[in-house]
């Protein structure tokens, strides 16, 4: 086997190598079955134990109750959830409030308005997204939702709690689920798309407060309905067993090492890589520093034009994953839950050496 290169890729993302190799042995054999993961019926007793225990850990994670919140395992990704929201919260004729605060909160408000009239509420667009806005001191009373996106991967911004609402609150949590502690309560409905903190793609999980599977009354396709989902215990087609399955043991990962301890480490690897960033003299930071994420550290170099040594620098020292994204450039690591703190001291490493033999 090839050694295992450094990865700091914002999805699909670094999985924790135990995860990885049980996973592996599953699909050979699931446990002890004698048939591969990838061949179990999801409506078996072993998937059905695969999707309740999921479903347990995400609620004790989130700290809610199976009396209120309902736990959905769909597809489509987040672009599905981006129309799912308005289809089923926003009627004709009704406003929903988005706050702009990066490229997928931008998507997700274009794709409502599909569906009704949709408000800006707040948006740092015309600052390229380099900090977060100002939560709104008031709202509109007609508002049916608020959306928000939690952690901006492009963009390096993260909003460091989920805000209280006098509206039902909905938010996209994909890459920052899970990483820290946040309360959850607050929200209506959030949703992960699993490639950042929660596993393979393939999979998004949809935690939705039962009240609000009520207010749905536009005519939707069942796939596209969060109640006929709910009605369905998310089998109204065949689920992803092996992504859903992969899922089930980073919870269990996640839920073994305790919130608090990931987001201390979280925290650590984060002000370990700004700090290099703020010292070294070849690289910077865009993001404003009381708007910056503790998943995905953005930074570019102060002479752009040394930015593809450094990326083969970095390759050199097995370090992939880091190049920005596509629309803005420069650099990204992603530090998400399996990212670990050697993996940021390597890379820091290779920042201090780079700049040394400039």
């Amino acid at each position: 086997m090839n050694k295992r290169k450094i990865y700091f890729g914002a999805g699909p993302a670094a999985l924790p190598p135990s995860v990885l190799e049980e996973t592996a042995r599953a699909v050979l054999d699931y446990a002890g079955s004698g048939i591969s993961l990838l061949s179990i019926a999801h409506r078996d007793k072993a998937f059905g134990d695969i999707i309740s225990e999921a479903s347990a850990l995400v609620l004790q994670l989130a700290n809610l109750g199976s009396d209120d919140y309902e736990v959905l395992w769909l597809q489509g990704g987040g672009r599905q959830q981006f129309a799912m929201v308005p289809m089923n919260f926003l009627d004709e004729g009704g406003r929903a409030g988005y706050i702009d605060s990066g490229h997928w909160a931008h998507e997700a408000m274009e794709a409502a308005r599909y569906y009704g009239d949709v408000v800006s509420l707040a948006s740092s667009a015309a600052d390229k997204y380099t900090h977060l806005p100002a939560w709104p001191d008031g709202m509109p009373g007609d508002l049916q939702y608020v959306h928000l996106t939690s952690n901006n991967t492009i963009y390096g911004t993260q909003w460091p709690r989920i805000p209280p609402c006098p509206v039902p609150l909905v938010v996209d949590m994909s890459s920052d689920i899970f990483s820290r502690a946040r309360n959850y309560s607050h929200c209506a409905l959030f949703y992960a798309v699993a490639q950042k903190n929660l596993g393979p793609a393939g999979v998004t999980l949809v935690v939705v407060r039962k009240d609000m599977l009520k207010r749905s009354t536009r005519r939707l396709p069942d796939a596209l309905s969060y109640a006929a989902q709910a009605k369905a215990s998310s089998m109204l087609n065949t689920p992803p067993v092996a992504p859903i399955y992969t899922c089930l043991l980073m919870l269990r990962w996640i839920a073994e090492r305790g919130i608090a301890d990931i987001e201390e480490e979280n925290r650590t690897k984060a002000a370990m890589l700004y700090a290099e960033i703020e010292r070294n003299s070849l690289f910077q930071s865009p993001v404003a520093e009381s708007s910056r994420s503790l998943m995905n550290v953005v930074f570019t170099m102060v002479d752009a034009s040394r930015e593809q040594a450094f990326l083969g620098y970095s390759a050199a020292r097995d370090i992939e994953g880091i190049k920005g994204h596509r629309s803005v450039g420069g650099f990204r690591a992603s530090l998400y839950n399996a990212v670990r703190l050697e993996d940021v001291t390597a890379l820091v490493k290779a920042m201090q050496d780079f700049e040394k033999e400039l």
